[in-house]
């Protein structure tokens, strides 16, 4: 998927008080940053902010961090961070979900959501989805035993796929649903920009929640 490029997207990224310029300084040490020892969530592939935001805001007690990639969404992240009070719980890494264990160490994340992940539908090209056995090695890694990732995804066999994969590695399998939006877990669910639009479009988004 191509992102159109925002104007000094780079620049803005670096004098923004939320990028986090050399996270692995602080691998072992995120609680001294967030200046308490509150549980930390993170979300790979944040995209333009919303749910993670949401989530900010509406839990004061847990910090998170967002994992982004593309410089051009995360200006427009931070353009929503600016419109909200000041977000002392939440933080942002721009680089690529390969260089987790980097930045974190072992057992140091208590949860991980995983959003709309690019689905790779070509074959050949399994090994880049973010719920490849070689991602959950690292996420087993960086979370603490027992903890929870949360997969939504409008991509059928993605999610198949990464239920598979996660059942393969061991995971315990928590939680699954077919149809998100017509679920009890709707009630609590926040919603992303790619799943607003697909509900609207009438399109099922599918859930999982399962425990490394």
């Amino acid at each position: 998927m191509r992102h159109r490029n925002v104007k000094d997207a780079y620049k803005r990224l670096e004098l923004h008080q939320s990028v986090i310029q050399s996270p692995i300084e602080h691998k072992g040490k995120w609680r001294k940053l967030f200046n308490n020892n509150n549980p930390i969530h993170i979300e790979i592939g944040m995209g333009k902010g919303k749910f993670l935001i949401e989530l900010a805001q509406k839990n004061p007690h847990i910090n998170y961090i967002g994992f982004e990639k593309f410089s051009a969404v995360l200006a427009k992240a931070l353009e929503k961070i600016d419109q909200q009070e000041a977000l002392n719980n939440l933080l942002i890494i721009r680089e690529d979900a390969e260089k987790l264990c980097e930045f974190f160490d072992k057992n140091e994340l208590d949860r991980l959501y995983l959003n709309f992940s690019d689905p790779w539908p070509k074959e050949r090209h399994a090994k880049r989805r973010l719920t490849y056995i070689s991602f959950l090695k690292q996420y087993a890694f960086v979370l603490k035993k027992e903890s929870g990732i949360i997969f939504k995804t409008d991509n059928l066999k993605l999610f198949e796929f990464s239920v598979n994969q996660m059942k393969e590695f061991g995971c315990e399998i928590k939680n699954v649903s077919y149809d998100l939006q017509n679920s009890h877990f709707a009630q609590e669910n926040i919603m992303t920009e790619y799943e607003t639009k697909f509900v609207k479009q009438g399109l099922k988004i599918y859930l999982v929640n399962a425990t490394v």
